[in-house]
Parts: structure tokens; C-alpha cells; sequence
């Protein structure tokens, strides 16, 4: 019997390059930044690590990134400064790395570690606000460049046992990823259409849901939501990592454009 408790599994927003640091006097990011910081409270207990999948790492296969300390990668552009100077200290691990990746190449797929890969902003953004004291071992896991939602989800599910080993995996991205209609009010109604049937697909049963997830290009107004479905993949594999339903547990306008975040457990 396992000495943790089973860890849920997120699909969470990492906002735009490293917005929660920045001055913020319209108040876009407090909803979303209030979120991050209250996921810990929601957890079953402190994870024992965490396996972060994120939009901003495509390869060949799924990789893990192994490195002992990981650095970070300041993979956003013309923002103040201070940005750059942004730390989060996280140890990395490498144990966990060549788990996932074993487990994905038990399930049939391709899974290497990667000891070169430091934490894009993806993963350290998100994670800063969420648990600032940076004590948690970190692992990155790419999504697959050839970008089939079906192997998403069935790497979620190589990677379920992980859970129960006191691992939170946590699908970094955006619900609405269309740099064109960020800001655009006519971008609002195709974004509310897409999050409805995203929110509808994901709460349902998880055979149901595998089923929409695979098809969710000809979801309403699904290309103009996600020109390029990077952003959206992490939370195939969050999806996959539970046999449960999903829950919604954020939704804002923001930008003009609705966005959300999905549990599962």
C-alpha cells in the first residue's frame, strides 16, 4: 500500500510570459494568479514531486527533463528587465525522469530523459505563483511534435501510476491560445463556444471523453481557439492520467477571450 495519497492531476493556465510579475494595474492576471496560489490548499497532502507537461517543448517522443538543478529558460520576449532576473531554485529529479520515460515505453510509446533541459516558462511561471518556495523536485515532460491528441492521452495514462507515488502532474498551457485574438472582443463569443464544448468534453466519462478530446479540431470554433494546438496537449495529458470525470476549477474572461482550468482526480 502506498505511503501517499493519490495526487490529482491539472490542466492550469500559465498566463502570458511572466505576467504575475509584472505591474498589473487593470487587475488581467489577479484571478488567475489567485488560482495558482490556492492549488496547493486543494491538494490531498504536499506533493512528493512534480511532473509538469508544457506547450513551450516540442520533441520527437515525449522527453523528461533530468537535470539534478535545472536552470531556467527566459523563453519570453521584450518584457521588463526584472524578468529575466527571475529565480525558482527547484531541484530537479532525475529518478522520476527515467520513471515517466520508462513507463511511456512500456505503454508502446517513446519516452527519453533529456540531462541538457532546463525549466521554460511554461513550467517556472505557473509554479512560482503556485508554490514559491520552489522544495518540490521538478520534472518537464515535452509534448510530441507530431501533435496526436491520441498519444497525449495515452501517455496520461502510462504516466497514472506516478499519482500514486506522490507525484502531482500538472498539464501546463491556455485554454485559448490565438495571439491574433488576445485583446480582440471579437474573439470573445468563438472563445466562450470553445470552452463550453471543451468544458462539456472534459467533464464527462472517461471513455466520452478520449472520444472528444481525439476530435477536438471540429469542435465550435476549435482552429480559431488553437491556430496551432500546442497549448492545448498538456491537458490531453492531464485527462489521461484519470479515469474520472474532470472538473472545472477556474473560468475568467481574460483578454477578451475565455479561459479554464480542469481538474482531475
Amino acid at each position: 500500500m502506498s505511503r501517499y495519497l493519490r495526487q490529482p492531476s491539472f490542466f492550469i493556465p500559465h498566463g502570458g510570459g511572466p505576467c504575475f510579475f509584472m505591474d498589473d494595474p487593470r487587475g488581467i492576471w489577479t484571478k488567475m494568479a489567485d488560482f495558482l496560489r490556492a492549488l496547493p490548499d486543494s491538494l490531498p497532502e504536499k506533493p512528493r514531486a512534480i511532473l509538469i507537461v508544457s506547450g513551450h517543448w516540442e520533441t520527437v517522443g515525449f522527453a523528461a527533463s533530468d537535470k539534478a538543478k535545472p536552470g531556467l529558460l527566459y523563453d519570453y520576449y521584450n518584457f521588463p528587465p526584472h524578468t529575466y532576473e527571475l529565480t525558482y531554485p527547484a531541484p530537479g529529479d532525475p529518478a522520476l525522469a527515467e520513471k515517466a520515460a520508462a513507463l511511456l515505453n512500456a505503454s508502446g510509446l517513446h519516452g527519453a530523459t533529456d540531462a541538457t533541459r532546463d525549466l521554460d516558462h511554461g513550467v517556472f511561471i505557473p509554479l512560482k505563483v503556485a508554490f514559491p518556495e520552489a522544495d518540490i523536485p521538478v520534472v518537464e515532460l515535452s509534448i510530441e511534435r507530431r501533435f496526436d491528441p491520441a498519444q497525449h492521452l495515452s501517455a496520461g495514462a502510462a504516466l497514472a501510476p506516478l499519482r500514486d507515488e506522490g507525484v502531482l502532474i500538472l498539464g501546463s498551457g491556455m485554454s485559448f491560445h490565438n495571439m491574433q485574438g488576445y485583446g480582440d472582443p471579437r474573439f470573445t463569443e468563438p472563445s466562450q463556444l470553445f470552452d463550453e464544448w471543451l468544458t462539456q468534453a472534459v467533464t464527462a466519462t472517461a471513455p466520452e471523453r478520449a472520444q472528444q478530446l481525439k476530435s477536438w479540431a471540429e469542435a465550435p470554433a476549435a482552429r480559431l481557439s488553437h491556430p496551432r494546438e500546442e497549448h492545448l496537449l498538456p491537458l490531453m495529458v492531464a485527462a489521461g492520467a484519470s479515469q474520472e470525470p474532470g472538473k472545472k476549477v477556474y473560468s475568467e474572461i481574460v483578454l477578451n477571450t475565455a479561459l479554464s482550468a480542469f481538474r482531475f482526480d
